[in-house]
């Protein structure tokens, strides 16, 4: 079986009877290690003490005195946030229990990476298995930031960090009239490079095609399924739209928040100018296997998501919109 994102941590953790991910002192070791949290030649006592302590027993309890005792500002925030993270990790039974209690709360008070880190290995836990190059890539939306690759006819979605910001233009070697001239260099995935997506997985080199009809838009839809089933054990048919003609929004879920901006303003029935809705990126419906899971305030009526761009072509896909926004009775993990 083909092996993919080596660097997410996954193979660093335990799983539990039913599938979940169990944290591991190696796991949480591997944050410790990290180049932010490893004291410069300038460091205090103090901090030099709590990373020395931390890699050799990743559970041992800090006080938040502790903490405060680190003479620099950043070095004291860093540390903040990293035993923020570790301590809701250690909190709950798997790492899938650990984000469900946090998109759930509605106050998420780390910093993106460590929400984006956490999708990623639990995403590598839901598709484990998978030998679809495509479903994988499409699944690089909901950790990692996309911008659009301009061109004329197709809707081509590269990572930020590759790509960089929104002055520079990738060379795409597979679309070499765009004659763009720059430091990335990304490869639209296809049917005659897929293969090569095994060793590259850890790159995020790849542009996906998400145009309507293509194989991008139904990656992303069986990756959302993958993902609502994983971890909170509902079973849902995903089918990507080309335009919603004349469709009634009882229910819609906005996968970003530029996409949930605009479904508020269909659902109060706003007209939307050609600018704002070429902002729409993709349209699914959701269909529930066990229709008696759907609030009765829906019924039998569709239920759409929404995905978007910002003004500036930039894609932030919000995964946990999947499980907290869907008009489901009960919400319970499945790991």
């Amino acid at each position: 079986m083909k092996d993919f994102w080596i660097a997410c941590g996954y193979h660093l953790l335990d799983r539990s009877a039913s599938g979940g991910l169990l944290v591991t002192d190696e796991f949480l070791k591997a944050y410790f290690a990290r180049p932010e949290l490893m004291p410069p030649d300038e460091a205090c006592e103090v901090e030099r003490r709590l990373h020395r302590e931390l890699l050799a027993d990743p559970r041992r309890a800090v006080a938040a005195t502790e903490v405060a005792a680190i003479a620099d500002a950043d070095a004291r925030e860093n540390w903040q946030f990293v035993l923020a993270f570790r301590d809701l990790l250690l909190r709950q039974p798997t790492l899938e229990a650990a984000y469900l209690a946090l998109v759930r709360s509605r106050s998420v008070n780390l910093p993106p990476l460590f929400l984006n880190q956490l999708v990623h290995v639990i995403l590598r836990n839901a598709l484990d298995g998978c030998q679809d190059p495509f479903v994988l890539r499409a699944a690089e939306l909901f950790f990692r930031p996309q911008r659009i690759v301009p061109h004329e006819r197709l809707l081509l979605l590269g990572d930020e960090e590759i790509i960089g910001g929104p002055s520079p233009l990738p060379v795409l070697s597979l679309i070499s009239m765009l004659g763009a001239a720059t430091r990335a260099e990304v490869d639209v995935l296809g049917e005659g490079n897929a293969n090569s997506y095994w060793r590259r997985s850890d790159q995020f080199d790849f542009a996906l095609d998400l145009t309507g009809g293509t194989r991008g838009p139904v990656a992303l839809a069986e990756t959302m399924t993958r993902w609502m089933s994983h971890l909170l054990g509902v079973d849902v048919a995903i089918k990507p739209l080309t335009a919603l003609c004349d469709a009634k929004l009882t229910w819609y879920v906005g996968l970003d928040a530029e996409a949930t901006e605009i479904g508020d303003r269909l659902w109060h029935g706003e007209t939307l100018d050609g600018r704002t809705m070429t902002r729409v990126l993709a349209l699914f419906q959701v269909t529930f296997a066990d229709a008696g899971l759907v609030v009765d305030a829906v019924g039998r009526e569709p239920v759409y998501l929404i995905l978007a761009m910002t003004s500036d072509q930039l894609v932030r896909m919000k995964p946990q919109n999947l499980l907290t926004g869907l008009p489901i009775k009960r919400l319970e993990a499945a790991t």
